[in-house]
């Protein structure tokens, strides 16, 4: 069943006539995913992929009552594009966009925390819950429905893990990427409470990177709340020098603050698994549900 999307989740696309936005409109409608409308100023009244283009959220809201917008706006009219569908009642934002600036992007979160809505990104891979529907332009052939539920600051790191999930037949409930600005809208802790929830997920992956201390507050609630599902977390960025930007805007150390040694310890201080290598992460827990391959469904419905 996974969580926060579903077959049933209808999506508006903000930037749908962009190259990007009409390319993954595309790629997502093929999947199945609910896309009602899309929205770009000025080109009201045509069509992308037969889906109806609006000038505004507004607009498209009080044609199509959706629940969800994924948003490919550019970085300079993201904040806009966000605050439009906050104002338009949206409670689901897909952000994709990066280079957000930070204060747009702490604008863009305050604003979704006096509205009661969640964001996911920026700079975010997007969302899927495999066979039922997909935000974003993660590649969907690599996911099959199963049971572990993946939260992850890496798109490329997820990817390969949701493939060897697949190819081990544990299959994902839903996979999560949180962005990699140093401002985020959901955080590991945020997916964590929902996948506990979540009778489906049987086990959670956290893929982490430097900087920040996203992975150190997943690590103090799985203490302090007791959080009961097997998980797993894999840190990129060991080897990384200290106060050098790497690849995401998120991902620089300051001292010891944010380092890979520190997540790790906090991680192996909570009683989490922290594989070496990304196919570590799933060889674990293969083991752990004593399964092999072509029976991991079976072996649940036992």
């Amino acid at each position: 069943m996974g969580i926060l999307v579903s077959k049933e989740t209808k999506v508006i696309v903000q930037g749908i006539t962009g190259a990007q936005g009409s390319f993954h409109t595309r790629l997502m409608l093929d999947y199945g995913t609910k896309i009602v409308a899309g929205v770009t100023p000025g080109k009201g009244g045509v069509t992308v992929c037969n889906v109806p283009v609006y000038d505004t959220v507004s607009k498209a809201q009080s044609v199509h009552q959706a629940d969800a917008t994924v948003i490919f706006v550019p970085a300079p009219f993201a904040k806009d594009a966000a605050f439009e569908a906050l104002d338009a009642g949206l409670r689901l934002l897909v952000i994709l966009t990066e280079h957000i600036p930070i204060r747009d992007s702490m604008e863009i979160m305050a604003k979704a925390k006096m509205r009661k809505a969640i964001v996911i990104g920026p700079n975010s891979t997007g969302i899927i819950t495999p066979a039922e529907c997909k935000l974003g332009f993660m590649p969907a052939h690599i996911f099959k429905p199963g049971i572990v539920g993946v939260v992850s600051r890496s798109g490329t790191l997820t990817y390969e893990i949701a493939n060897q999930l697949t190819a081990k037949n544990l299959g994902q409930t839903t996979c999560i990427g949180l962005g990699g600005d140093p401002i985020l809208g959901l955080s590991f802790v945020d997916v964590m409470k929902m996948f506990r929830t979540d009778q489906t997920t049987k086990a959670v992956v956290l893929i982490g990177e430097i900087g920040g201390d996203l992975e150190e507050r997943a690590a103090n609630y799985i203490v302090e709340e007791d959080f009961e599902k097997p998980t797993v977390a894999f840190i990129a960025g060991r080897t990384a020098p200290p106060e050098k930007r790497m690849g995401h805007a998120g991902a620089i150390i300051l001292g010891k603050a944010g380092s890979a040694e520190s997540k790790v310890e906090a991680f192996r201080a909570a009683g989490v698994y922290v594989a070496d290598t990304p196919a570590e992460v799933v060889n674990y827990l293969a083991k752990l549900f004593g399964v092999k391959e072509k029976s991991i469904f079976n072996s649940l419905q036992s």
